[in-house]
C-alpha cells in the first residue's frame, strides 16, 4: 500500500541517515493515512493500455481506486473520456452508454465527457486534456485534496503535475511500463506500476469487450 511504503521511508530523516524519534514517525504516519486522495483517470489512455497489455477492459473501478488509494482517505475519482457520436457510431454509442451508466452508479466517481473534432479527416479528442488538467489544478488550489493520483502515461500532464507540487500537494502517477512519458515519472512523488500483478483480483469477471468497436476514435 502507498501509505505503508511512505511510512517506512519517513523513518529516516532525508539526507541525515538518523532515525526519527518514534513519536515523530507516528505523527507522520497518521498524517499520511489521513491525507485526502483524488484520482484522475485518463479514460482513453487507460482503455488503450488495457487493450494492448491484457486484451480486456472489464476493470472494477471501485477496487482499482481502492488499491491506488491504499490506507488513505479517498476524496473522489474523476474519469475523463470522449462521448461517442450516436450518428456515426450508433452501436458503439449504445455500448458506451451502458458503460457510463455503470460508472455513474459507482460511489465517489464522477464522469467528465468531451467530444471529437475532425482534423485532416480523422476524428480526434477535443478538450479532454484541458478538462483534466483544469480540474487537477483547480481542486489543488481550493484545497480539496492532499494527494493527486494521475492514471495516464501522457507527458502533456507533466507541467500541470509540477504546478500542483508547487502548490504544496503530493502527486503520484499510475502507469503502464510500455506507455509512459519520462517527464511524468520524473515529476511524480510516488509511482504505481500497472502490471499484471497489480490488476490481479480487479477484474469484474470473464473477459468482456465493452465498447471494443467504439474506441477507434479515442486514440491519441
Amino acid at each position: 500500500m502507498p501509505g505503508a511504503k511512505e511510512s517506512v521511508q519517513l523513518k529516516v530523516i532525508s539526507g541525515m541517515g538518523h532515525p526519527c524519534p518514534e513519536n515523530h514517525v507516528t505523527t507522520l504516519r497518521v498524517n499520511i493515512m489521513e491525507a485526502k486522495v483524488a484520482i484522475f483517470i485518463d479514460g482513453s489512455n487507460l482503455y488503450h493500455a488495457l487493450r494492448s497489455n491484457f486484451k480486456r477492459y472489464d476493470l472494477n473501478f471501485v477496487e482499482f481506486a481502492s488499491k491506488l488509494c491504499g490506507d488513505r482517505r479517498l476524496f473522489r475519482v474523476y474519469y475523463y473520456n470522449i462521448l461517442q457520436d450516436q450518428g456515426q457510431h450508433p452501436e458503439g454509442s449504445r455500448e458506451q452508454k451502458d458503460f457510463l451508466e455503470a460508472l455513474h452508479r459507482m460511489p465517489y466517481l464522477e464522469v467528465r465527457l468531451g467530444g471529437t473534432k475532425i482534423a485532416q479527416g480523422i476524428p480526434v479528442e477535443k478538450g479532454i486534456d484541458i478538462m483534466l488538467a483544469s480540474d487537477l489544478l483547480h481542486f489543488a488550489w481550493t484545497d480539496l485534496y492532499d494527494v493527486a493520483i494521475l492514471v495516464s502515461g501522457d507527458g502533456d500532464f507533466a507541467y500541470a503535475l509540477q504546478t500542483v507540487k508547487n502548490i504544496g500537494k503530493h502527486v503520484e502517477v499510475a502507469y503502464f511500463e510500455n506507455n509512459i512519458s519520462k517527464d511524468l515519472l520524473e515529476v511524480a512523488d510516488q509511482r504505481h506500476l500497472l502490471n499484471r500483478a497489480f490488476f490481479k483480483g480487479l477484474w469484474v469477471g470473464k473477459r468482456r469487450t465493452w465498447h471494443k468497436r467504439t474506441t477507434a476514435t479515442q486514440g491519441k
